[in-house]
């Protein structure tokens, strides 16, 4: 099994080409990253979000997660639910189901008061591209595998990615 130290890629990651970005390159503790590229999330042919600017989290070995300004998030689409998580590096997340579904399965989160270090994304939306229609920069997002993680993965990003087949030792 291969330790990750923090100063190289594992020797099993993808060469990132140009204007790509491997996650193997990025921070644990996770960084924030401004980007001003068009995301929008949709349900159907419905728009539960849409933002010329977002904030990614970019962590070793995973997809950045987007997360989006509230106010560019219809919240009369979606319903709080009695769900919370813990993350060690930003605090406690919640979360929203749409809000038809009665089944209550969680499509977004957010942090209304994460740690000082990621007090930028509080009360911003971030959202699970596997169980919605999510793009950047007009580009479709593939959702990182596994049930728990919310990378997107746009053409730029090259992994291997935490969640998929073999990863769970990292």
């Amino acid at each position: 099994m291969w330790n990750y130290r923090g100063d190289q890629r594992p020797p099993f990651a993808i060469a990132p080409g140009d204007g790509q970005e491997s996650v193997w390159d990025y921070p644990r503790p996770p960084a924030l990253s401004p980007d001003y590229r068009t995301v929008s999330v949709h349900h159907g042919e419905r728009c539960l979000a849409r933002a010329d600017r977002s904030i990614r989290v970019l962590e070793t070995a995973s997809p950045p997660t987007f997360y989006l300004p509230p106010e560019s998030v219809n919240t009369g689409l979606l319903r709080p639910v009695t769900l919370t998580t813990f993350c060690e590096w930003k605090g406690t997340a919640h979360y929203y189901a749409l809000a038809d579904d009665p089944s209550g399965t969680a499509v977004a989160w957010y942090y209304a008061r994460p740690y000082p270090r990621f007090a930028d994304i509080a009360g911003h939306v971030a959202f699970y591209p596997r169980a919605l229609q999510c793009y950047v920069g007009g580009v479709p997002v593939r959702a990182q595998t596994g049930g728990f993680y919310g990378g997107w993965i746009t053409p730029e990003i090259v992994g291997p990615f935490k969640g998929e087949a073999g990863t769970g030792g990292w």
